[in-house]
C-alpha cells in the first residue's frame, strides 16, 4: 500500500495536532503552517496517518492510498 499525503496551507489553522501525530512526516513553519516533510511517507502506521486526518480541526490533511 501506497500513501500520498497532502495538506492545505490555506485552510490550516495551526493547532499542530498533525505535528504531535506525526513529527516525522509533518512539520510548522514560523507562522504555525503546516509543512508536508514526507508526501509518501510508505513505512507510517496507516492508523497514525488517519489519525493525523481525523485530529485535524480544520480538515487540511489529507491521505490518499493505493
Amino acid at each position: 500500500m501506497s500513501a500520498h499525503v497532502r495538506a492545505d496551507r490555506d485552510v490550516c489553522i495551526g493547532a499542530g495536532n498533525c505535528v504531535m501525530t506525526l513529527a516525522r512526516v509533518f512539520d510548522q513553519d514560523d507562522d504555525g503552517v503546516v509543512v508536508v516533510l514526507d508526501e509518501h511517507p510508505d513505512g507510517e502506521d496507516p492508523e497514525l496517518l488517519q489519525r493525523a486526518v481525523v485530529m485535524c480541526p480544520s480538515g487540511a490533511i489529507t491521505v490518499t492510498t493505493t
